[in-house]
């Protein structure tokens, strides 16, 4: 084996997993600015707002967002609370729960977008050249099919 996190790669890891907290908790901060809630409402939000009849079973959410299932569950129970959206029972498979986004869900989520789209802007687009993001875009869908095509090998995808 290679050695571990050590070089160039293990340096962009550190640099890539700093990157992405400090710009989330920058992101936070503007939505509450606003009066709006965390980035994290957004992401199961946008997430059903994109889902046919805007409904997912809670398994496929999980897969559409970036929260692990026991804070996915805690996150809808609190949207549910706030009535922006509806847990539904399946009617085939009674343990089986669909989050469905509701009306007031919709408008939350378009009313949090300008505010998220400006930070996104300032924070990421206006410091990265076209040619960053390109070759940043390129490695970071190579490592995510990897992850999730289940690949042992996880250069396989970089030595086609």
């Amino acid at each position: 084996m290679g050695k571990s996190l050590e070089g160039v790669k293990g340096s962009v890891w550190a640099v890539f997993l700093t990157a992405h907290a400090v710009l989330v908790e920058l992101i936070e901060a503007r939505l509450a600015q606003h009066g709006l809630p965390p980035l994290g409402w957004y992401d199961v939000l946008w997430a059903l707002e994109r889902a046919e009849e805007q409904r997912l079973r809670m398994n496929e959410l999980a897969q559409n967002v970036v929260l692990s299932r026991s804070n996915l569950t805690r996150l809808v129970d609190r949207l549910a609370q706030a009535g922006l959206v509806e847990r539904q029972r399946s009617a085939d498979d009674r343990r089986g729960a669909f989050a469905v986004l509701t009306a007031e869900g919709k408008a939350m989520r378009k009313r949090m977008w300008p505010v998220y789209q400006s930070s996104i802007r300032e924070l990421f687009e206006d410091r990265i050249s076209e040619t960053e993001a390109a070759g940043m875009g390129k490695a970071l869908r190579r490592m995510v099919d990897a992850a999730r095509s289940g690949a042992k090998d996880p250069g396989a995808a970089h030595k086609r």
